[in-house]
């Protein structure tokens, strides 16, 4: 398998880093974190702009139609970048839609994601539901013509900035996903900030009411579920390439300036070894990230996409531990101060292993479906 970028890729991620070069730098991203928002609507704007919002969506709805592989250029120069805009939440939620919504629900939906104009969060996590994508005790029943939705949902990372959360509840015929307004009546939100910069919060509903327009799934949604997460954890995994990539070259660059005994520490061999080990493990994060990304985009055996997405985030997993704790150590006291980047990246890292399943986790499933 070929996982070099191809030429419009290429061009795509250099697009992206242009951007995040100019409007997006450590110092921006510093400002940004620090505002009230958490995010910036001048940068999401600009995402918009550059087409990136609808690159996953389908081209009738405004969108170009790619796929995950598509998708991973510009996730990798989002992790380089340690962007906390609700792009991959965003992306989540347009995915339900147009995986299992209605045609009337994609046309409303998805051109005013594609424009910039809807961002989405998926609230899934429930306080005893660990990984588990099948727990879910949010309840749905029907009353009348609408439907009323009771339950919590914990941690739903970007829910502060959606206008729309794609929420999962257990119905009478088993699980649903249901959108609702972020203003809908008896939703109640308890923001928080994660350790990565990324703004998140509790949800509460109570009693909440939503028409049936708003089902994309009724019945067992589980397998839809399934698919869209696996298509994100290939997603975020490619985020993780990126952000240790960064961390290998701040890393490497601080090797050859920082002196010891009036030479570069660069040049002790134990430091070399330990640089080339976070060199080879970034590209086997790489090579399986990849694969992920291209078996979540082809259309086959789902027990068959879900043994290749654990394996992968078995190794991003184990790999974001490795380097972001590496880049730390070998950077000294200073790796961990809110002044160096690197800092923020070991953090972003170490959000990223537990994001949608921990290895211990994954490797529960491989060993489940064999």
């Amino acid at each position: 398998m070929n996982f070099e970028y191809t030429e419009e890729q290429r061009l795509l991620a250099e697009s992206v880093r242009r951007f995040v070069a100019r409007d997006y730098g450590f110092e921006a991203r510093q400002k940004i974190l620090a505002s009230r928002e958490g995010a910036s609507e001048a940068a999401w704007n600009e995402l918009a702009a550059m087409g990136l919002l609808g690159l996953g969506l389908p081209p009738e709805h405004g969108g170009f139609g790619g796929g995950a592989v598509d998708l991973m250029s510009v996730m990798d120069a989002f992790g380089e970048a340690l962007v906390v805009e609700p792009y991959l939440s965003t992306v989540i939620g347009a995915r339900f839609v147009a995986r299992g919504g209605s045609a009337s629900q994609r046309a409303s939906l998805l051109p005013a994601i594609a424009d910039g104009k809807r961002k989405l969060a998926f609230a899934h996590t429930e306080a005893d539901s660990r990984y588990d994508l099948g727990r879910v005790s949010t309840r749905v029943r029907r009353e009348g013509s609408a439907l009323i939705v009771d339950g919590e949902k914990r941690v739903v990372v970007d829910g502060p900035h959606a206008d729309t959360f794609v929420v999962t509840a257990r119905g009478d015929h088993g699980l649903a996903v249901l959108l609702v307004d972020a203003d809908a009546a008896g939703l109640r939100q308890a923001p928080m900030r994660l350790l990565d910069g990324h703004r998140a919060c509790d949800l509460s509903l109570e009693g909440v009411r939503v028409a049936p327009e708003a089902v994309i799934g009724m019945g067992d949604a589980l397998a839809l579920i399934e698919e869209v997460v696996d298509f994100a954890t290939a997603l975020v995994c490619a985020e993780a390439v990126g952000a240790m990539r960064h961390a290998n070259d701040a890393t490497l660059d601080y090797l050859k300036t920082r002196k010891q005994f009036g030479v570069p520490i660069g040049s002790f061999q134990a430091l070399q070894h330990r640089m080339v080990d976070m060199v080879i493990e970034c590209e086997q994060a790489r090579s399986m990230a990849s694969l992920a990304c291209a078996r979540v985009d082809a259309a086959g055996d789902a027990a068959e996409r879900m043994r290749v997405v654990s394996m992968a985030k078995i190794k991003v997993a184990d790999a974001c531990r490795q380097i972001s704790q590496e880049s730390v150590q070998l950077h000294g006291g200073m790796g961990m101060t809110a002044e160096m980047k690197v800092s923020h990246t070991f953090r972003r890292l170490t959000a990223i292993a537990q994001q949608f399943g921990d290895a211990d986790h994954h490797l529960e499933r491989v060993a489940r479906l064999r």
